[in-house]
């Protein structure tokens, strides 16, 4: 059986079971095993509907823990993240939006962890430490929406979860999914850009509640301008010019 007939398979078993399960259960992050089929999928997707240039492979952790933090411009930004690692990604995915009926089956095959974007949930915090301490990889979209096509402040709530573990955290810019959907539906191939930081320690957060939003505003702004440090300056949004985007820049030459 080849990997697309297992999906395809999957696919149609996820759509008759769903009646039968709460619409969360259908999120959950599937079996490692299975993710690993499914990067045959965006391996298709990187190299055969899209032309994609990956640039700071050698920046990738050989093994996890980490996590991964990248920019949120278009609903199809995690799996190009998976085609740029090559491996199985857990992300995490705000429980509030709506998923549009013609993507949903994405999520039911890959699978996620549900998240408040502005508070953390308990069982949300549990699953994410979870990943991480099972030396695999946690990714997040600090932005917490695909919405605009420019940088965006990051969610406290999501920027909370990169100070649980002492984890690194790997930077990666997207650019090139603005007008994705017209081209494929136009039969063209978009050239996508993937740009991998080098990895940094992971930020610390202070136990007080008095001092902890501003840190959290303080950590999320540094997240978001590693991540601008990858994109072209007119994606960098609310963070254009802010000297830190070209520092981090320069790290990244290094």
């Amino acid at each position: 059986m080849t990997p697309f007939c297992f999906i395809f398979g999957f696919c149609i078993y996820t759509i008759l079971t769903m009646s039968a399960r709460t619409e969360l259960d259908l999120y959950n992050p599937r079996p490692k095993w299975m993710r690993y089929l499914l990067t045959y999928g965006a391996l298709f997707l990187g190299t055969v509907l899209a032309k994609t240039t990956v640039k700071g492979r050698h920046n990738i952790p050989k093994k996890g823990p980490y996590i991964v933090a990248a920019n949120h411009f278009s609903l199809v930004d995690g799996p190009f993240l998976v085609y740029a690692l090559q491996r199985p990604i857990t992300f995490l995915v705000a429980s509030d939006q709506v998923i549009s009926w013609y993507f949903k089956w994405a999520t039911w095959l890959y699978g996620f962890i549900p998240v408040n974007r502005v508070k953390m949930s308990p069982s949300t915090i549990k699953k994410a430490k979870a990943v991480l301490q099972s030396n695999n990889i946690l990714g997040i979209m600090p932005e917490g929406t695909s919405a605009g096509r420019q940088l965006r402040a990051a969610k406290k709530g999501i920027v909370y979860l990169s100070t649980l573990e002492n984890t690194h955290i790997l930077p990666i810019g997207i650019y090139g999914l603005k007008h994705i959907w017209p081209n494929w539906f136009r039969g063209i191939r978009p050239k996508v850009k993937v740009q991998v930081g080098k990895p940094f320690l992971p930020y610390e957060c202070i136990k007080s509640n008095v001092d902890r939003e501003k840190k959290m505003t303080i950590i999320g702004e540094n997240i978001i301008c590693r991540i601008a440090a990858l994109l072209p300056n007119e994606a960098h949004g609310i963070y254009k010019g802010d000297k830190r985007i070209e520092q981090y820049a320069k790290k990244n030459e290094l």
